[in-house]
């Protein structure tokens, strides 16, 4: 920033006596958040919730999830409709495209239980 564009306010800085090991766990929550110390702190202490980058992940993988089950319903349907290019779709393929979205199903519900843990772990501390 320059200093026209610089926003002046008087700074305040607030001390907080750590231990060691709450200081590096301070810097591990910050770096999971990808905020420098100062910010995040500044954030959690005006009652921001700390978004951790793995939130992000898990929301992504989600939505990568998400689109299998959208391109294996799509296949599903084809077949309901007696769509002409799934005449070769037996019972075996059909039974294994079902067994595949139940797959699938189960890796996105155990995705969604790891950020639930996650999050009540998180909670506890």
């Amino acid at each position: 920033m320059n200093k026209a564009t610089k926003v002046t306010r008087k700074h305040k800085h607030l001390r907080v006596p750590v231990l060691p090991e709450e200081e590096e766990q301070i810097a591990r929550n910050a770096r999971a958040a990808n905020l420098p110390v100062a910010v995040f702190l500044r954030n959690i202490g005006q009652g921001y919730e700390a978004r951790s980058i793995l939130d992000n992940r898990r929301v992504e993988e989600l939505a990568r999830i998400n689109g299998d089950l959208g391109r294996l319903g799509g296949l599903l349907k084809l077949w309901l409709t007696n769509d002409e290019r799934t005449v070769a779709f037996g019972e075996a393929t059909i039974r294994a495209l079902l067994a595949k979205i139940e797959a699938t199903q189960d890796r996105m519900y155990g995705v969604m239980r790891e950020v639930l843990i996650l999050k009540a772990t998180k909670g506890q501390r």
